[in-house]
C-alpha cells in the first residue's frame, strides 16, 4: 500500500506547558504572547519568568500586525499538508508592539514575488487542518509599507 502524501495534513503543533497559553488563545480566534507583569516586556518564545528583571509572566492579547523582517519563499513540495500550495512564503514579523518581538506565519493572499521586507502585515487565524488547532497567517497591509 502506498501513501499519497499529498493529501496527508499539515503537522499539528505539540503544545508545552510554556506555550499552551498561546494555542489556547489562537484556538478561540485571539492572538495572546506572554507579558511580563512588573516590567511589561513582551516574550515570545514564552516564558514562565521575565528575561529582564524576573517577575512572572502571563498572556495578553496583542494586534499581530507588523512588519516583515526576512522571508523565505518554498517553491518546493517539502512539508506534508503543503504540497498542493507552493509556492508560498513564510516570514518573520515583528510585531507593532515591541522591537524584537517576533513571530512566523505563512503569508496568504498576495503573489510571493511581492512578498519584502519592510512589507506591512495583518495576522489571521484559521483552523489548522487535520486537528483541533488554530494558526496564525498572515496578509498584506499594502496602505501601510515602512523602509527597512
Amino acid at each position: 500500500m502506498s501513501i499519497d502524501w499529498s493529501q496527508l495534513p499539515p503537522p499539528q503543533p505539540a503544545p508545552d506547558l510554556d506555550s499552551q497559553g498561546f494555542w489556547d488563545s489562537v484556538g478561540h480566534g485571539e492572538l495572546r504572547l506572554r507579558r511580563c507583569t512588573s516590567c511589561a516586556l513582551w516574550h515570545h518564545p514564552p516564558l514562565e519568568h521575565c528575561r529582564s528583571c524576573a517577575a512572572p509572566t502571563g498572556f495578553e492579547p496583542v494586534t499581530g500586525t507588523g512588519t516583515v523582517c526576512t522571508f523565505i519563499v518554498q517553491r518546493q513540495p517539502a512539508v506534508v499538508g503543503y504540497f498542493d500550495r507552493v509556492p508560498y512564503a513564510v516570514a518573520v514579523v515583528e510585531l507593532d508592539e515591541q522591537p524584537g518581538l517576533r513571530l512566523t506565519g505563512r503569508i496568504v493572499d498576495i503573489d510571493v514575488d511581492e512578498v519584502h521586507i519592510g512589507m506591512r502585515v495583518d495576522s489571521r487565524i484559521e483552523p489548522l487542518p487535520g486537528g483541533d488547532f488554530h494558526f496564525l497567517l498572515y496578509t498584506s497591509s499594502v496602505h501601510r509599507e515602512v523602509s527597512p
